[in-house]
């Protein structure tokens, strides 16, 4: 791999620019429609092909996700376009080889009346185009998670997969060993009784099973060497009510060693080599200079580590491989005020898809091609916004909570507004255990483009922060962690950005849970609020406490949060509520359960409260459909018109 230098990567970048800037940013403070916000970004996943000359992506094309795949140099092939059923999403992909793309997807089933997510994979030749079921007719529930891909162009992959979903041998997962282009498959390790998961190295071998035990949360790790053909045997086991955790190698090493990510003696996540076989630690391979591990980017070889990314809201991928700390080096120059991620590699490096983006920028998909050193638009994320366009600024602030904790938050600010006193919205994330970072969010950028400024706190409990900040969130649900999304609110009034007589808080999921609970808890706080998806009783209908495999864990996990469910749920508390509340949920979530909003909203009529109540038919968790999307953000929009206008009335 040759290196270009980067003079000529920034001199067409500047060309490039300077032309897409000839359409002209959007001027500060422009209004526009709400299907500009409410678009499917075009290019959700991309993909480059092994030999660098296709590129395949999850693209929303006509308000639906499709799976595509496009040549890079000939206009003239054809298209290979899939459109995806109803109900059913597309989760992944991956070239196995240069001709043949392997899809994850799951859908909604009903399974004995309860429903579930059934997820399965697919493959699709780029020459005929045909769909090639894979372990379709298996019995089980999951049947997609892929073990081992070749690094040549084989045609075959190791994925692990149920047979059925009654207890019993064939519950547990088998290895199978299927080629991508007729279906065919055999089954190279069978169920192990109480192996929940398999891994296996480079070569496809499969070196490890992880147990789980979950009526008592324990786990074990089974191993055998490189080559053998023996038994597993349990090398490390690890207690959950412990907070123990097993050290799972994402890379296997040639010497009986492998790689892994655990925390280290401060609570944050770092990448270590262990020896498989004694679990003894041999030597730090990376410590984040911020955050935690948040993810590692493993070369075509599936054993090398070319570079890893933390979750430090400042941070992007830091390169052990020197060519491409150098390319980054370049890019990060080139595009000052933007991210420049390397999202897909060829197999030899020497071509690539970039992702140019920024919080305030939904940007564009790049490919890039060492030889000329020159990138190549490929396509807009958001066209109705514009590739290089600039929304609402957005910076990272930080505040101090009423016991002295240090709060970190995302803060954006309306364009063409004097920053003093603004309309305020609080917008905590779900999860809980999520963080907000310094990425386009569609939902932050509207509520800005109408002229709100928006805080993110990465409350008490989020991720991100090591163990030690995850950990204060126990026990402290509906509490301390909803105390922190208050004090962000009393930060900025104190700074005198917000208007402390014009704010409204606003969340998705368990942030729409902190939205109701924050008008039950402070209700003198909030003018009005907005809860999408949102948990109304922490006791019922969250469909965390049925996982198929870790039922008693994440029970226990949400016990540590509190107490006394009631004690914190909002349907428990309306009669302290006295702020007007908006309500929104589709039929299709099986994350949280619709009636957690039907239920609150008849509670809050019932009381004579101030309630509206958005259901929408076909709509899921993550209102992945665009029409649902552009429905949710239409029902905002006039909500908070009404109750928290831009304008003083």
């Amino acid at each position: 791999m040759h290196y270009r230098p980067a003079s000529i990567l920034v001199s067409f970048l500047f060309g490039a620019c300077a032309i897409a800037q000839a359409d002209g940013p959007a001027p500060p403070g422009e209004r526009l429609p709400i299907a500009a916000f409410g678009q499917l970004p075009f290019v959700e996943t991309a993909a480059l092909a092994p030999d660098g000359a296709h590129w395949a992506g999850i693209l929303g094309i006509n308000g639906r996700e499709n799976v595509a795949i496009l040549s890079l140099f000939d206009k003239s092939e054809r298209i290979v376009r899939m459109s995806l059923p109803d109900g059913t999403e597309a989760l992944w992909l991956h070239w196995v080889n240069s001709d043949n793309l392997l899809v994850g997807v799951h859908m909604l089933d009903s399974i004995q009346g309860q429903d579930f997510y059934v997820s399965r994979t697919f493959a699709v030749n780029r020459l005929s185009g045909k769909m090639t079921p894979i372990l379709w007719d298996v019995g089980g529930q999951h049947a997609s998670n892929v073990l081992w891909w070749p690094h040549d162009e084989g045609n075959e992959v190791l994925i692990a997969a149920q047979n059925s979903i009654y207890e019993g041998e064939d519950w547990w997962p088998a290895v199978h060993r299927v080629n991508v282009t007729n279906g065919h498959e055999h089954v190279v390790v069978p169920p192990h009784g109480g192996i929940v998961d398999w891994g296996a190295d480079a070569d496809g071998s499969v070196r490890i099973g992880i147990g789980y035990d979950d009526f008592h949360e324990t786990s074990r790790l089974v191993y055998r060497p490189a080559g053998s053909r023996d038994s597993f045997r349990t090398v490390d086991r690890a207690d959950a009510r412990k907070r123990e955790g097993l050290r799972v190698p994402f890379i296997y090493l040639p010497d009986g060693h492998g790689l892994v990510v655990h925390d280290d003696e401060r609570g944050m996540s770092a990448i270590y080599e262990v020896d498989l076989l004694t679990q003894a630690e041999v030597r730090t391979v990376y410590v984040a200079p911020s955050g935690e591990v948040d993810d590692v980017v493993v070369g075509a070889d599936g054993a090398t580590l070319l570079g890893v990314s933390n979750t430090s809201l400042h941070a992007g991928t830091h390169w052990f491989d020197p060519e491409l700390l150098a390319l980054q080096a370049a890019f990060d120059k080139a595009v000052p005020g933007a991210s420049a991620d390397i999202v897909s590699l060829s197999r030899d490096r020497k071509t690539m898809l970039v992702l140019i983006s920024a919080a305030d920028m939904p940007g564009a998909i790049y490919y890039y091609s060492v030889s000329n050193g020159m990138l190549h638009r490929l396509a807009a994320i958001n066209d109705r916004i514009g590739p290089t366009n600039h929304l609402a600024p957005v910076r990272v602030v930080s505040y101090q909570a009423r016991d002295g904790l240090e709060i970190e938050a995302v803060l954006t600010l309306p364009p063409g507004r004097d920053p003093h006193r603004l309309p305020f919205i609080v917008l905590p994330h779900g999860g809980p255990w999520a963080q907000d970072t310094l990425r386009y969010d569609y939902l932050v950028q509207f509520l800005a483009n109408r002229g709100y400024a928006v805080l993110q706190p990465n409350y008490r409990g989020s991720t991100g922060y090591g163990t030690a900040f995850l950990r204060k969130g126990e026990g402290q649900l509906g509490l301390a962690m909803q105390d922190d999304i208050t004090d962000g609110v009393r930060w900025a009034v104190g700074r005198q950005i917000a208007d402390a007589g014009r704010v409204c808080i606003v969340g998705g999921s368990y942030g729409g849970y902190a939205a109701m609970w924050g008008i039950a808890r402070d209700p003198a706080q909030y003018r009005c609020a907005i809860s999408i998806a949102g948990v109304s009783s922490l006791r019922r209908e969250v469909n965390d406490f049925a996982n198929f495999a870790s039922g008693h864990k994440f029970t226990d996990d949400w016990k540590r949060m509190t107490p006394d469910f009631d004690a914190v749920s909002p349907i428990k508390a309306v009669e302290r509520i006295r702020t007007p509340l908006l309500l929104i949920h589709g039929k299709k979530d099986i994350t949280v359960a619709h009636a957690q909003s039907a239920k609150m909203y008849e509670r809050m009529k019932g009381a004579g409260k101030t309630v509206e109540f958005v259901s929408l038919p076909l709509a899921d968790h993550h209102f992945q459909r665009q029409e649902d999307r552009i429905a949710m953000l239409a029902a905002m929009e006039s909500f908070l018109a009404r109750y928290n206008p831009v304008n003083k009335p």
